[in-house]
């Protein structure tokens, strides 16, 4: 599906600063981020959408859109529980 919307050019200009920046790109990501914040898409989308090859490039996205998981902390006893367990 290809979205498109029209950016009034001074407004374009302010967004970018005057920098070479990809506002598509740009518009992407955020919406992307936002969706993934949301739960509507998970990590394997995001790896598809941005051609991303590791996990620690997937992270990375989300820190740079201030994305993070939320954990219960049922979920994080657990974890810990596991990683006991495992000898860790």
């Amino acid at each position: 599906m290809e979205v498109s919307f029209h950016i009034p050019d001074d407004i374009a200009t302010r967004m970018t600063s005057g920098a070479a920046v990809d506002l598509s790109r740009h518009a992407l990501e955020a919406l992307a981020a936002e969706e993934y914040r949301q739960g509507k898409i998970h990590k394997p989308d995001l790896r598809r959408l941005f051609g991303f090859e590791t996990s620690y490039e997937i992270d990375g996205f989300l820190k740079a859109h201030n994305v993070y998981d939320d954990f219960t902390v049922e979920e994080i006893n657990h974890q810990v529980a596991t990683l006991e367990r495992l000898g860790f």
